[in-house]
């Protein structure tokens, strides 16, 4: 496949007017317009090409935390008690994440009895295992899992079932990484609970451990990142303020350089004065944009589930029946969209919808930026309003 005439986003050189060339699913070259590689070329008939013509080209973008869209929720009770179901789950899933341009998934579970997780882990190999083998070709292909809980306090538990909360255990994790065929590439967890230091420690080189749905300080939160945690998840939600005398989870993650950090940036979990300094504190090189979606993105006002939880979504909110914000109804596109909209530079922020998010979970050998060897997996935005023009995964086209 070639694609011409775009202006192709490169984290080094940001965007310049590149033509891109494709094998099955990798990119083989990047060239300029009257270079000896497309006129050489010319004569291959049988090529698709793809006329960018005023559109930007970026990498497919990854959401390494949403917990479902389309009336689908990635842990819907229902569907984890049979494979098939858990299948046709995903696959669901990810045709509507493939068409709003996120390309690979790493989707969230929730707090949930044990024999739910290993159904989900179980299930979820099995999708990935035939996405290898050729099947879900039109659907964002599966990177990893993301396990937000149990290991959570349970006095910021925000939407997550305070009844399926517990101490952290390496066990388990190693029976539910066993059971996901190695997917599991996030743990969410908070640091202050016991069990949590020694347990980041034994199984830092197995997983990326973030800090969330805490109430830990400063001083313990360090504790956790110099254990071998990287990672803060949602910014400033579910955990401790930053105050300049107790700067807590947020302060401990800006001392601390390899530390990577989500947003989520739907305009309804934190301001756009909130979004513009995690940028500043962070920069455009630390800071993960995720969309945090449930099963009602996609979808209009109702009632909906998370989770195994009722959720009433309102006018773009969804809340639990408590009022607690119970994820977001956006993509991770709404999310860098609105992110430039309210002054996010438009290279930071797809730095933060791409190759951040696939840095932060150790994928970024294959994944998040256009680079030789990469997958070729784009996205083609209308320079003049960043809408959606075409999606690529390979030699789908979307």
């Amino acid at each position: 496949m070639l694609i011409e005439n775009g202006l192709v986003f490169t984290e080094k050189t940001g965007f310049r007017p590149l033509h891109i060339r494709t094998g099955e699913d990798r990119i083989l070259s990047l060239f300029e317009k009257n270079s000896s590689e497309i006129s050489g070329r010319m004569k291959e008939s049988s090529e698709v090409t793809v006329d960018a013509s005023g559109c930007y080209v970026l990498p497919g973008l990854t959401d390494i935390h949403f917990h479902g869209c389309m009336g689908r929720d990635f842990c819907n009770e229902e569907s984890v008690s049979e494979d098939i179901k858990l299948l046709q789950n995903l696959e669901a899933i990810g045709k509507y994440e493939l068409s709003k341009g996120v390309t690979s998934i790493c989707p969230a579970t929730m707090s949930l009895p044990e024999e739910m997780l290993s159904a989900i882990c179980r299930g979820s190999a099995l999708f990935k295992h035939a996405q290898e083998t050729g099947s879900y070709a039109d659907v964002a292909e599966l990177v990893g899992i993301h396990l937000e809980g149990p290991f959570l306090n349970t006095q910021k538990k925000g939407a997550q079932n305070g009844a399926y909360l517990r101490l952290p255990e390496t066990t388990l994790l190693h029976k539910l990484q066993e059971e996901a065929g190695g997917l599991i590439r996030l743990v969410t967890l908070a640091p202050e609970l016991d069990g949590t230091l020694p347990c980041i420690s034994e199984c830092r080189n197995l997983f990326h451990f973030s800090l969330g749905h805490t109430d830990a300080d400063y001083d313990v939160s360090m504790a956790a990142f110099l254990a071998g945690a990287d990672h803060i998840t949602h910014l400033y939600n579910a955990m401790p303020p930053f105050l300049h005398r107790a700067p807590g989870p947020i302060g401990a993650a800006f001392d601390t350089p390899e530390c990577f950090v989500e947003l989520i940036c739907d305009g309804i979990h934190n301001s756009s004065s909130a979004v513009r300094a995690a940028f500043k504190l962070f920069s455009s090189s630390r800071l993960v944009l995720i969309s945090d979606s449930m099963e009602a993105a996609g979808l209009s006002d109702g009632r909906y589930r998370l989770g195994g939880q009722d959720v009433i979504v309102k006018e773009k909110t969804a809340v639990l029946a408590n009022g607690s914000l119970a994820g977001s109804v956006v993509t991770l596109y709404d999310c860098l969209c609105n992110a430039v909209s309210i002054g996010i530079p438009l290279e930071d922020a797809v730095c933060a919808a791409t190759i951040n998010p696939c840095r932060s979970i150790g994928i970024d050998d294959l994944y998040g930026s256009i680079e030789i060897g990469k997958k070729a997996h784009f996205l083609l935005l209308n320079q003049k309003d960043l809408s959606i023009r075409k999606v690529i995964k390979g030699q789908f086209i979307l």
